[in-house]
């Protein structure tokens, strides 16, 4: 009898254990859960020419920033499956493969062809969704629409409590601004597997996107202990926690959640969401009137220089640029704006002229030009969506641009600003704001 995967597809391999493991290998994978590399790698053991587990492995690699494993893994899967895979197995490795290699476009073509196809093919159903995924990086507007566009499409090809599923079509509708059916969806995919990193992190977002900023602390306490702290995302789901902190005003918890768990240091992520955290979560402690201890600034610019060192990944970008403004690097920002708009002059950026704009106004920021820092992004407000992230890490944008309106004298800009956002979710922060701003 052939083998097949828990959603019934076929696997190109005569060994049940390796099969199972493949599958467990999988589910960990996609629940980000440690464990799955040692899997994968059994279910390699067993069958040697098992494509699937190879590619699986490669996307592992992949996630973890391991580059040349994930070539090296992809490049193999790519041999065997030429040789005795499905029609569906090569259309799987080929869409990881042109993922792996760089070619993200085309990869988001072809993993939208393969969902038409095998729409219970997940592995490749996940790479345009989430935080990170093909949709997000893609440079579109749209993105968050596009993701919830895609789950829907293929609803009915999964149960209803099916936890990988509920965990992405959750964290699309959770982005996309339907924050009731986003925590319902994700609540229910923890539920159903609490060992779920993806979905404790999509809880986390529509939490804050709901403004539950005590829903938000009481869940990351709960859940974190049981996360081991090598898991990728320990670092960035304790980032949660510390912003929590911040929205309620207490910088003192919010600088030990980051000493402890998000820190270069403590850290166990990969190198984007390092960078990423660090850097956001230093730039609002800053903002919202709270002195970043000594040192912090520089082991964060320390740990960065290993990475990103070209203009052309517009989320770390800006990131980069942050960490360049707040530490005086303003060679190596403007370094940077200068291969954004080279490529943007060029066609070669899909975000577009927005990247350039907000590294520029960081620098606007840093140097106290507050003016100059709104006139920046204001006309750029509604573009920042296209670098990517979720809607929590491009916020800085946003409270940048408040901040600056605030110490720049525009009251009234600033006021419907708030109003806007208070409209949206409560928040304590910008409700402080908004009453100092009536009180003025």
């Amino acid at each position: 009898m052939p083998c097949h995967d828990r959603y019934g597809l076929p696997l190109s391999t005569s060994s049940d254990f390796a099969a199972e493991q493949y599958q467990t290998g999988l589910d960990l994978l996609l629940s980000l859960w440690p464990g799955a590399a040692q899997t994968l790698e059994e279910a390699i053991t067993a069958d040697p020419s098992f494509a699937l587990a190879y590619a699986g492995r490669a996307r592992l690699h992949a996630i973890q920033a391991e580059s040349a494993e994930a070539l090296s893994r992809i490049a193999t899967a790519e041999e065997l499956v030429a040789r005795h895979g499905t029609e569906r197995e090569r259309s799987h490795v080929g869409v990881l493969s042109l993922a792996i290699n760089g070619k993200a476009a085309r990869a988001l073509d072809g993993a939208l062809a393969h969902a038409d196809c095998w729409p219970r093919d997940i592995l490749i159903l996940s790479l345009p969704l989430g935080a990170f995924g093909l949709f997000a990086f893609s440079g579109m507007a749209d993105h968050d629409q596009a993701r919830v566009d895609l789950c829907e499409r293929h609803a009915r090809h999964f149960e209803a409590d099916d936890w990988w599923f509920l965990t992405y079509r959750g964290w699309a509708h959770g982005e996309n601004g339907n924050v009731t059916l986003g925590r319902e969806l994700t609540q229910r995919a923890l539920e159903v597997r609490h060992n779920n990193v993806n979905a404790a992190h999509a809880f986390a977002h529509v939490l804050h996107e709901s403004g539950a900023s005590d829903e938000a602390e009481a869940h990351i306490t709960d859940w974190l202990p049981g996360y081991d702290r090598s898991g990728i995302l320990h670092g960035h789901i304790a980032w949660h926690g510390a912003l929590v902190a911040l929205e309620k005003g207490d910088a003192e918890r919010a600088l030990a959640i980051y000493g402890e768990h998000v820190a270069p240091s403590a850290s166990t992520g990969v190198p984007i969401n390092v960078v990423s955290d660090t850097s956001s979560f230093l730039w609002r402690l800053q903002a919202y009137d709270h002195a970043a201890p000594a040192g912090l600034w520089d082991e964060a610019a320390s740990y960065a220089s290993n990475y990103f060192r070209q203009a052309g990944f517009p989320f770390a970008d800006f990131h980069m640029a942050l960490i360049a403004a707040a530490t005086g690097d303003f060679s190596a920002l403007e370094s940077r704006v200068a291969g954004l708009t080279d490529l943007v002059e060029t066609g070669s950026l899909p975000a577009g002229p927005v990247v350039p704009a907000i590294c520029r106004a960081a620098r606007a920021f840093a140097e106290e030009d507050y003016a100059g820092c709104a006139r920046l992004l204001e006309p750029m407000a509604s573009e920042v969506v296209r670098i990517g992230g979720s809607g929590a890490q491009r916020e800085i944008v946003e409270d940048t641009l408040l901040v600056s309106l605030m110490r720049s004298g525009e009251a009234d800009k600033a006021r419907a600003l708030l109003d806007k956002r208070l409209h949206r979710r409560p928040s304590t922060r910008d409700m402080r704001w908004r009453n100092s701003l009536v009180s003025g």
